[in-house]
């Protein structure tokens, strides 16, 4: 049994640790304003993984809850990587009541491609159909 406890509560969340992380830490949002984070939090479906009351992991989902969702910023603290935590958030992600049943469910990752496709993640089965507009150091900016 797992000494990780997740939550969908937003007024559990560590905000400034997710901030520092993410902000300092992350390979994808480095230089985010504590501003944008605040933002992003508030209009997703986010999700805590506390380990004695302290918060040491995150994912949030962009969703309408009905058709699309988008998996973006998970992460682990380093120091609680490791131990199965990313699974198990995924686990609580993929099988979350409200995240049932969507048409599309995606993420873009550059690192553990292998722990996405145990929970059937896999590339576009169209990518001709995808487009995007991507800005990787707009916070740099």
């Amino acid at each position: 049994m797992s000494d990780l406890t997740i939550s969908t509560n937003r007024g559990e969340l560590d905000v400034p640790m997710i901030y520092r992380f993410l902000s300092e830490q992350s390979g994808w949002a480095v230089g985010i304003s504590r501003a944008v984070v605040d933002r992003a939090i508030e209009n997703s479906m986010c999700f805590g993984g506390f380990v004695d009351g302290r918060q040491v992991a995150f994912a949030r989902v962009v969703t309408d809850f009905a058709t699309f969702g988008n998996l973006v910023d998970l992460f682990v603290l380093p120091e609680y990587r490791g131990r199965g935590y990313a699974s198990e958030m995924l686990t609580t992600i993929m099988a979350h009541p409200s995240l049932k049943g969507l048409r599309r469910f995606t993420l873009a990752t550059s690192s553990a491609p292998g722990l996405y496709e145990k929970f059937g993640f896999g590339p576009p089965q169209r990518p001709e159909t995808l487009m995007e507009r991507y800005f990787p150091n707009i916070y740099l900016s």
